[in-house]
């Protein structure tokens, strides 16, 4: 077999084909939730909802808890994120895109923090610190929190934590033997970095129309 080709993909001998087909499946629904994020369209929770149900499964079938959770937030926000981006401020408009009012930078905080004490205490409980990934898993789960939570209310700063969570779950993943994950997530990155551009772009067209 290619030594690089091995590298990348040889853990993936030991896996169930089931897993496999499953976690590109959901790799390609969260490509599609981040890309319909980016065009600022309400496609992004449909998508987004499938792929958290299916790597539920597969994170709570591999053990990592801390990510597990992230995906069952996602799913939750997700629902709560449709009725946000789809509810009328008046008679023809939905919510816009605007920036975290200063009560909202304090609950990014709280919930950041507040996230950070509740994964640990999870790890803590099933006795899971088996190295400094957790750790990383921790920090990792609670910026996505954040951004989740930030994406739902439509806040252009949810674009911050995603590149920042990405950046960090690039080579997590890799480390923990998901290649084809970690290439999603440098995809996400990328993604995301162009839908920061798109929203701000977007933003200072509504301040400009005011």
């Amino acid at each position: 077999m290619n030594p690089i080709f091995d590298f990348l993909f040889g853990q993936y001998t030991s896996y169930e084909t089931v897993d496999i087909i499953l976690e590109i499946t959901a790799i390609i629904f969260g490509f599609l939730s981040v890309w319909y994020s980016k065009q600022n369209m309400v496609l992004v929770f449909p998508t987004g909802m499938i792929s958290t149900v299916i790597f539920v499964y597969l994170l709570f079938k591999w053990e990592l808890l801390g990510d597990m959770m992230i995906n069952g937030y996602y799913f939750i926000m997700s629902a709560y994120g449709w009725y946000i981006w789809t509810r009328k401020v008046d008679d023809t408009h939905v919510t816009p895109i605007s920036s975290t009012t200063q009560k909202e930078k304090f609950v990014s905080v709280f919930i950041l923090l507040g996230t950070l004490v509740f994964v640990f205490l999870v790890y803590n409980t099933f006795d899971k610190w088996t190295g400094w990934v957790a750790y990383i898993d921790t920090v990792t789960t609670a910026i996505f929190f954040v951004g989740m939570w930030l994406m739902a209310r439509r806040k252009i700063e949810n674009w911050i934590y995603w590149i920042i969570g990405d950046i960090i779950s690039v080579p997590l993943y890799f480390y923990k033997g998901f290649t084809f994950t970690s290439l999603q997530y440098l995809g996400f990155t990328i993604i995301a970095i162009f839908g920061y551009l798109a929203w701000k772009k977007t933003l200072n067209n509504n301040l400009q129309t005011v």
